[in-house]
């Protein structure tokens, strides 16, 4: 079947169009429902476990993965996934030492549980490392969208891509701004269904297409595959640095990120944010095995079908686009608008958590910390439906720019996206589970940690050695913290002790 002509019927737009409106309609919804801050930012702190547990996922697994590992599979080779090995050893972790922590404080933003250790200087730092890295992340999103979703689907020019960012960065602000933390975990849940659906659907169809499931099976290793490797440094992936990433990238993003803190603040107890948490892994663990089925199954449809690839473009330079081209053109009327709708808004749900968990930061961190002046419920909500809208303007402004960074969808989240991770969590480890640290050495071993991390993501570019983009967050992480540890042994400052 030649599907390389097909696209986007009027069907497919009603859908499209249907959807965003509907995202609106859920934010308007529960603006009359919030009543406090509480309310806006934490759902109350009585969310369900499942409900909050697939909102995670949605948020931090978002439409930049989603696309990206299959690429990563057609350009690669499946060796990305050994990162899956990690997931049980990550949930013991998670489960049994960070939340019970975390949920014993009754904070509302990650960053004060750090002064109450480690002093406002941590405390600063550890929440402008966040804006900074979160602003970075929706920033790629939205580029992502344009150049690797819209662009290539639609055949339009860059101008109109970007429109259509823009107006999808508006409709993302608007209903995250009105709707706080409900209306961003009940569309993220809405947004994960639509795309486990897409995901299935796309591989049974080519499947069909096929013939069997065999064919979709190379029947030798690709050339430009890397090969299996348990350990090596200069292999771009081994089980070693795969297994080391994803267990730090997880771990340190759960015990210090302030959206992966707030879902857990946004449930009842110990036990619900371990229900939690334990659904946004399973969740993961099952759409990234599909993501590896579908990138053998497209890889195998476009070797059959070459006239699929567009623009005389080879299958290695159009990996990251090509599932976005297959929603357009391979699914049937109206199938396509609902999935393309759901991958935009997978982009949204992302921008959509990341704006409103930026903006609880802003608020508890920097204006009611460093304000004298008290503020009732209402103002507060007022000022941070305010800064949502802020940050999603300066988002927009820097989705123009990022595009410029080297590498594959997969590095660039690495290099941007991920850059901070580590250096964000070394605070957060120094307060949790190292009882002499003080908070002028952690300071610095942070402040030292971000450096490494941006001289390892541009290793090229700085000092003309590669370095894999996989060992930016274990080394920055091991330096902060024996930094940190040193410098704490040898001062003589006094140590902060948290009350319970």
């Amino acid at each position: 079947m030649d599907i390389s002509n097909q696209g986007l019927t009027v069907l497919d737009w009603i859908i499209i169009i249907g959807y965003g409106i509907g995202m609106l309609a859920i934010g308007f919804y529960f603006y009359r429902k919030n009543k406090s801050v509480d309310d806006y930012m934490l759902g109350g702190r009585e969310m369900k476990s499942w409900k909050v547990g697939i909102s995670l996922f949605a948020t931090m697994f978002s439409a930049i993965t989603y696309l990206s590992l299959p690429g990563e599979v057609i350009k690669y080779g499946p060796m990305i996934f050994l990162m899956l090995t990690a997931i049980p050893f990550i949930y013991i972790v998670v489960a049994y030492l960070f939340i019970p922590f975390i949920m014993k404080l009754k904070v509302s933003s990650a960053y004060e549980l750090l002064e109450k250790r480690l002093g406002l200087q941590n405390r600063i730092l550890a929440a402008i490392y966040f804006l900074i890295m979160r602003i970075l992340w929706m920033s790629v999103i939205l580029y992502m969208v344009a150049e690797k979703i819209i662009i290539p689907v639609m055949g339009w020019s860059e101008q109109s891509a970007l429109i259509l960012s823009i107006v999808m960065g508006i409709i993302t602000i608007t209903y995250t701004s009105i709707g706080g933390i409900k209306g961003v975990v009940l569309t993220d849940v809405i947004q994960s269904f639509i795309l486990f659906f897409g995901t299935i659907l796309a591989i049974v169809i080519i499947i069909s297409q096929l013939g069997s499931v065999s064919a979709i099976i190379p029947s030798e290793w690709p050339d430009h595959w890397a090969p299996w490797v348990f350990y090596d440094t200069n292999a771009r992936v081994s089980l070693v640095t795969a297994f080391i990433a994803a267990f730090s990238w997880f771990v340190f993003t759960a015990g210090s990120d302030q959206m992966s803190i707030q879902r857990c603040l946004a449930t009842r107890d110990v036990k619900a944010a371990r229900k939690m948490y334990l659904s946004n892994l399973v969740v993961d663990t099952m759409v990234q095995l599909l993501l590896l089925v579908l990138g053998f199954s497209l890889y195998a449809y476009v070797k059959m079908n070459p006239a699929f690839l567009s623009g005389g473009k080879s299958i290695l330079d159009s990996a990251d686009s090509l599932f976005p081209r297959f929603i357009a053109h391979g699914f049937p009327a109206g199938i396509s608008g609902l999935v393309l709708a759901g991958l935009l808004a997978a982009a949204m749900s992302s921008l959509s958590s990341g704006i409103n968990s930026s903006s609880l930061s802003v608020v508890n961190d920097f204006i009611l910390r460093l304000s004298k002046k008290t503020m009732t419920e209402a103002e507060k909500v007022k000022i941070s439906t305010i800064i949502s809208f802020v940050i999603g303007v300066i988002i927009v402004l820097l989705s123009l720019i990022i595009g410029n960074i080297k590498g594959n969808l997969l590095e660039l989240t690495f290099k941007t996206v991920n850059l901070l991770v580590a250096p964000l969590f070394v605070p957060f480890f120094m307060a949790m589970f190292v009882k002499i640290a003080k908070p002028s050495a952690t300071f610095v071993g942070t402040l030292l940690s971000g450096i490494i991390a941006l001289f390892i993501s541009f290793s090229q570019e700085i000092f003309s050695i590669t370095i894999s983009f996989l060992w930016i967050m274990p080394i920055s992480f091991l330096v902060g913290v024996i930094i940190s540890f040193v410098l704490s042994l040898i001062s003589s400052e006094e140590i902060k002790v948290i009350d319970d």
